[in-house]
């Protein structure tokens, strides 16, 4: 089975920045390797580390920032910004697809730096106010962030609207309750891309989903993702971890600009039913345990 599982009964770091954050010591190294940012399409840029994906989205009343890494992520997507003529202060909407500590860990430091108001699915809400601490599956090993307090509340099909750009929210649950999708349409010169941010749904507990007492309706909230993602309409699309969407094999630091990377859909469905299977495969095992 190819689930992803979070191997956390390991020793934490704990990093002190105002305030005590517990994050795994040994993540992957590409989570925090620099990564050179690109412009993806029309008015989308790739601001992230190697493999944690962050998206500036600049607009003509400013600029929106969806996730930001880990805790120590803050220098490294600040610089980025910067190498791209780009303000990190002009950011005046942050948002997320999922409220992990290697999504957002730094989304509490660039609310205060920016004061940009926070958007965020209304189901993972506790979990950024409690800063991770009521999360179903990290939560327990003590997985921690710097508590950010929302502005903004959303559910399925809400609008964030900025300037001359409108991302739509769509709720993809599972992964974690408020694991979110968003989409939008972009212009380049006379072409108009619609671009798809997903957030695919992983499986990361080891236990049967009966079991998850604190989201019981996790089994029925990723069937109904997995049916959902299947119907979405786009043209281009990306992921929360540049691994999700083979950025390293379909472009090279340096490569000129070109959308037409980020047009394979077949992909899309292919990553998407390997999920589906894992997950039906979840399923069967929990069955057969009863």
């Amino acid at each position: 089975m190819k689930r992803i599982f979070f191997l956390l009964l390991i020793t934490f770091s704990f990093l002190s920045n105002a305030q005590t954050v517990s994050e795994p010591k040994n993540n992957p190294a590409e989570w925090s390797k620099p990564y050179e940012p690109f412009r993806i399409a029309g008015n989308l840029y790739y601001v992230g580390t190697y493999d944690l994906a962050s998206y500036l989205i600049v607009t003509d009343k400013g600029n929106i920032l969806i996730n930001t890494g880990l805790a120590d992520s803050l220098p490294l997507i600040k610089n980025n910004i910067k190498k791209l003529g780009f303000n990190y202060k002009d950011i005046k909407i942050l948002t997320l697809t999922q409220a992990h500590f290697d999504h957002m860990g730094a989304m509490a430091d660039f609310k205060k730096e920016t004061g940009a108001k926070l958007y965020v699915d209304a189901k993972d809400a506790e979990e950024l106010k409690s800063g991770g601490k009521s999360d179903y599956e990290l939560g327990k090993y003590g997985v921690t962030f710097k508590p950010v307090q929302p502005d903004f509340l959303l559910k399925n099909n809400d609008k964030i609207k900025l300037g001359n750009t409108t991302l739509t929210l769509l709720h993809h649950p599972g992964h974690t309750k408020g694991s979110c999708s968003f989409i939008f349409e972009t212009k380049d010169k006379a072409q108009t891309y619609k671009i798809l941010i997903a957030n695919l749904p992983s499986i990361i507990i080891d236990r049967k989903f009966s079991d998850v007492k604190d989201y019981q309706n996790i089994q029925k909230d990723y069937a109904e993702t997995f049916e959902a993602m299947k119907k979405i309409d786009f043209d281009l699309w990306v992921a929360s971890h540049a691994s999700q969407f083979d950025l390293h094999k379909k472009r090279k630091t340096g490569d000129s600009y070109n959308p037409k990377l980020f047009m394979d859909k077949e992909n899309y469905f292919k990553k998407l039913k390997n999920l589906e299977n894992d997950y039906l495969e979840k399923v069967k095992e929990d069955s057969s345990k009863q």
